[in-house]
């Protein structure tokens, strides 16, 4: 007997329907797309137990005739496009045919819907049943809805996640769709409580305040417009006031549709550098809206993710349009960042959010600066940034006891936590970040272009996904030489034969470095610099003897910045007075 066997259709329609329905959520996106599509000005969702046993969608859009419910259900059946040409044009957030067909394979599926409000059909089909149609009433537009989620698939139904878990997938989708639609007005009920209730908003700003994060948070967001040839971008994005410590409010929307797209999500970080201390992130989102014939949706089973014909270009709009933003509203953010000066101070308010304020202008006393320390004297060669590497010692070498080493009037007091250095001075304790503070003093000599390079015993070969990165590596390989990188053209592969000295990452994290230059644009230099003073500067529990301690604090605290390249202060100052306040003498 042939071990080849066709499929019985039922069973290939239930199989196919897990590519595009695989959960709650995946339902409630394909009905919030199609009620979309047909120009809703209204979608109302509603849910019980987390959308397994129910999951509706009801809107006030074009509806459906009789006839379009009776073959709205049959596989990859579509009102969207006609042939494999319309995809290079079209503009709806759906356009397979496929969903409606997959919702019937795995539950009971009902539609109502009247495109007159006068006439109008219910539908109702399942799997193994056929699609059966009444008359019904309503006005115009469709409800749509899912009983019983994989009811007919057990084991299928087992890998489901509790009720509250499905639920919150829902709520997740349910924004998505209502951040990239402001104009339109949209419910959420969860077991039959009103949960979410969005009006028509007349910004992305105040949809995405409303949405997310409410009045209090809202004030401090900004929208502004980045465009490029054939695209244009709407940003929204919050000031330095408003941080988080992961990146889950971060978006990026490709007409109307959330799509996950690394490169874009670092344009939007990348762009606002520098005013969010390391570890933060910006909350925000990034609605293109791109001509559909420089644009590829059709690469993913749930359109999760799009080819764009120039990625490049839309990450350079993005980002230098943020930079532009900056020097406007952060001027002397803008201009000492430029020259080197010191910008910006991060402080936390009382309301516990950060706060960038501009550094008092009152000038301290000369003496009382940590610039002026250790005025007059050269440091060691380590300290400038030579290789500072070279005084780290392994754990058990010995630790600093705390005994006072000095070096001219300041005192090394020791290191707290295997990070910090201690260091007094002037009736003043200063805590030292030992990795920001290297960074920084690394940065600055990267940046003015003194990055040794090491030829590779062996070379790293590797090829490339798309004819963009072969583009790039081609028009770029001068400027990757100057940065320490070394490349060779091979025809079919890449080979890799120097990278800068010190080089820590492994052969899959190196290439990948490389390639992501490409959206760096004319920023190139700077974001290298960036990267490769945070791989080779000493890291956490990296322990350094008295002498590198202190010669590193004295190279961090006469740096004309006090800040790493990420924006994070370099050291905390804590005066003799506040120590003594704080444990009551006077």
């Amino acid at each position: 007997m042939s071990k080849i066997q066709v499929l019985p259709p039922e069973e290939a329609r239930k199989i196919a329907a897990g590519e595009v329905i695989d959960r709650p959520s995946a339902l409630l996106r394909e009905f919030m797309d199609n009620a979309l599509d047909a120009s809703a000005s209204m979608v109302e969702v509603s849910i019980e137990g987390g959308g397994i046993i129910r999951c509706e969608v009801s809107d006030d859009g074009e509806g459906m005739s009789r006839e379009d419910l009776e073959l709205c259900c049959l596989t990859h059946a579509t009102s969207k496009i006609r042939s494999l040409s319309d995809l290079e044009k079209a503009e709806t957030l759906g356009f397979r045919g496929e969903a409606l067909a997959a919702v019937a394979a795995v539950s009971r599926l009902e539609i109502l819907s009247s495109r007159d409000g006068r006439e109008a059909w219910k539908l109702e089909a399942g799997p193994g049943v056929n699609p059966h149609l009444e008359p019904g009433r309503r006005n115009r537009g469709s409800s749509v809805r899912s009983l019983g989620l994989f009811d007919s698939i057990p084991a299928r139904k087992r890998f489901l996640k509790r009720e509250g878990s499905e639920a919150a997938s829902c709520r997740n989708i349910f924004n998505d769709k209502a951040l990239a639609f402001p104009d339109r007005s949209f419910r959420f009920f969860q077991d039959g409580k009103l949960k979410i209730f969005l009006p028509p908003d007349p910004s992305f700003k105040d949809r995405f305040s409303r949405t997310l994060l409410g009045e209090r948070e809202g004030k401090f967001l900004n929208e502004i417009t980045a465009q490029g040839m054939g695209f244009q971008a709407q940003i929204v994005f919050g000031g330095p006031e408003l941080w988080r410590r992961d990146r889950r409010q971060q978006f990026i929307f490709a007409n109307n549709r959330r799509i996950q797209d690394y490169a874009l999500l670092q344009a939007l970080e990348y762009g606002l550098r520098g005013l969010f201390p390391n570890g933060t992130h910006p909350v925000g989102a990034v609605f293109v809206n791109i001509d559909p014939s420089l644009a590829d949706f059709n690469i993913h089973p749930a359109k999760r993710e799009v080819r764009f014909a120039d990625p490049a270009s839309i990450h350079h709009a993005i980002t230098s349009t943020l930079e532009n933003f900056q020097r406007r509203a952060f001027p002397s953010f803008a201009e000492s960042k430029d020259s080197g000066e010191n910008y910006l101070a991060f402080e936390k308010n009382r309301d516990d959010s950060w706060s960038a304020q501009k550094l008092a202008s009152q000038a301290l006393a000369q003496d009382e600066t940590p610039e002026a320390l250790f005025s007059g004297e050269n440091p060691p060669a380590y300290a400038s940034g030579n290789d500072i590497s070279a005084a780290i010692q392994p754990p058990d070498s010995g630790r600093c006891k705390g005994n006072g080493h000095r070096l001219g009037n300041v005192r090394c007091l020791g290191r707290l936590f295997e990070l910090f250095i201690l260091i007094e001075y002037m009736d003043k304790l200063y805590i030292i970040d030992q990795h920001a503070a290297h960074e920084r003093i690394l940065y600055n000599r990267f940046i003015r272009g003194n990055i040794a390079q090491q030829e590779l015993l062996v070379a790293i070969p590797f090829t490339t996904k798309s004819a963009e990165d072969d583009a790039f590596l081609r028009n770029e390989r001068k400027r990757l030489a100057d940065l320490g990188v070394s490349i060779e053209d091979e025809g079919d592969q890449w080979r890799i034969e120097a990278l800068p000295a010190g080089w820590k990452l492994s052969d899959g994290e190196t290439v990948r470095e490389i390639l992501n230059l490409k959206y760096a644009g004319k920023n190139m230099a700077e974001q290298w610099a960036i990267r490769l003073s945070c791989i080779r500067a000493v890291k956490d529990k990296d322990y350094l003897d008295e002498d590198a301690s202190l010669a590193l604090a004295k190279e961090a605290m006469s740096l004309p910045d006090p800040h790493c390249p990420h924006g994070r202060p370099i050291w905390h100052e804590v005066r003799r007075d506040e120590i003594l306040q704080a444990v009551r003498r006077t």
